[in-house]
C-alpha cells in the first residue's frame, strides 16, 4: 500500500508511543490506554482511537491486520516508519510550552463566585490524585517504565499544586 503524506500531531505522536510501548492494540484498547495515562497530561477526543489509527496507517506509521474469528475487530502496531518518527519526535531537545485550560479560572475570570465551585473540584482533584498515585503504584511494578512513572508524578504534583491553590483561593475568599 503506497502511503500519503500526512501531518504529524501531539495526539499522533500520543498514539505512536501507547503502539510502542503496549504493541498491537484495537481501537477500542486504544481507546482505554488513553485514557489511563495520556489523558492525564494530555487531553485527546474520544474519537481519536477510533479515527486516528487509519490516518496514521494511511501515512504508513501504522499497519493493521482484522481478525479472522470473534467480532473480527482491526488490530493496529506500529509500522519502523512509526517508530522512526515517534523516535525523531521523542529525540528533538525541544517542546513547546504547556497550556493550561481551566474552565473554573475562566468561570473566576468572568466574575463567578468562587465558593460554590470550589468543593466540587477540590473533590476532583483529590480523586484524580487518588487514581494516579494507584496508576504510579501498577507502574512501579513494570520494570522499564520509567517515561510512565515520570508524567504520573508530574501528574501527582501538578494536581496536589492546584489544590492547594483552590484552598488558598477558598480562605482568602472567606476573608
Amino acid at each position: 500500500m503506497k502511503s500519503k503524506q500526512i501531518k504529524l500531531t501531539g495526539t499522533s505522536y500520543a498514539l505512536l508511543a501507547l503502539l510502542d510501548r503496549f504493541g498491537e492494540l484495537t481501537s477500542y484498547e486504544i481507546k482505554d490506554a488513553l485514557e489511563s495515562s495520556v489523558e492525564n497530561f494530555w487531553p485527546v477526543p474520544h474519537t481519536t482511537a477510533y479515527q486516528e489509527p487509519a490516518r496514521l496507517e494511511s501515512g504508513g506509521y501504522l499497519s493493521s491486520r482484522q481478525e479472522v474469528g470473534g467480532r473480527r475487530r482491526r488490530r493496529y502496531a506500529l509500522t519502523d516508519a512509526g517508530r522512526k518518527a515517534l523516535r525523531d519526535w521523542a529525540d528533538e531537545p525541544v517542546a513547546a510550552p504547556p497550556q493550561l485550560r481551566d474552565e473554573l479560572l475562566l468561570k473566576i475570570f468572568a466574575g463567578a463566585d468562587p465558593g460554590p465551585l470550589v468543593a466540587e473540584r477540590l473533590d476532583w482533584y483529590r480523586h484524580k490524585v487518588e487514581e494516579l498515585e494507584n496508576y504510579l503504584a501498577a507502574v512501579r511494578l513494570a520494570p522499564g517504565w520509567t517515561g510512565p512513572e515520570w508524567t504520573l508524578r508530574a501528574g501527582i504534583a501538578y494536581n496536589r499544586a492546584q489544590i492547594e491553590l483552590i484552598e488558598q483561593m477558598a480562605r482568602e475568599d472567606d476573608r
